[in-house]
């Protein structure tokens, strides 16, 4: 299933900015996936933090494969060291075994998630262990598909920013200009910019100072 999204949006988004609606006309149609399970989706950004993409999707094959459903009764049925085994650190290991507990015990509403709006769906999350803010937000675009997420701690949307809009820094000021403009669309705005910052645009480029590097001595 991939992220639902259409002519409304684009439309939207088109007539608000002139160079969004160019990247929009480059790149297309934008099929991303999304795990409407919010249990395994919780699991999966949990496994994926700081790693790359490759690896991830390494060890998620490798828990699916062994698990078959990534729920609740099936973590806490594997254990840690099993968990481990799957090419996970153990710390991560530890925050998937402590919210599967808090699930079979019901100290965590995992479905009244659904019903908060993004705010409080966002602090509830990033109260478990293991979930920070930027997790909670991509559990809401990429599991809830919530329309209006707009992430300042992701760092390719401040990258795709810097290189369509030719900034060389993004802060939390400027950020919060581009999330008025792109209200209420900003998971589709979202998904244009990982584009760009991912190579979709020809000719776009980074406008970041480079690094100088440091003399020695």
């Amino acid at each position: 299933m991939y992220f639902q999204y259409g002519e409304a949006e684009t439309a939207y988004l088109s007539a608000r900015d002139e160079r969004m609606a160019a990247v929009i006309a480059q790149v297309g149609h934008i099929e991303r996936e999304v795990d409407t399970d919010l249990f395994s989706a919780v699991v999966h950004h949990i496994v994926g933090q700081q790693i790359s993409t490759k690896a991830q999707a390494t060890i998620w094959k490798r828990m699916r494969d062994e698990l078959g459903v990534v729920d609740a009764a099936a973590v806490l049925g594997a254990g840690v060291e099993k968990l481990q085994s799957f090419g996970m650190t153990f710390r991560k290991a530890e925050y998937i075994t402590d919210f599967a507990r808090k699930i079979e015990s019901g100290e965590f509403d995992l479905e009244g998630i659904r019903q908060r709006p993004d705010d409080e769906a966002i602090r509830e999350l990033s109260g478990l262990k293991g979930v920070g803010v930027w997790t909670a937000e991509m559990i809401l675009l990429f599991c809830m598909q919530r329309p209006d997420v707009f992430s300042y701690d992701d760092l390719a949307i401040q990258r795709g920013l810097r290189m369509v809009y030719h900034h060389r820094k993004i802060d939390r000021k400027l950020f919060e200009k581009y999330r008025r403009r792109f209200s209420p669309y900003c998971s589709v705005a979202s998904l244009y910019l990982w584009a760009a910052a991912g190579g979709a645009v020809p000719g776009l480029k980074d406008y970041a100072p480079t690094q100088k590097p440091k003399r020695k001595g």
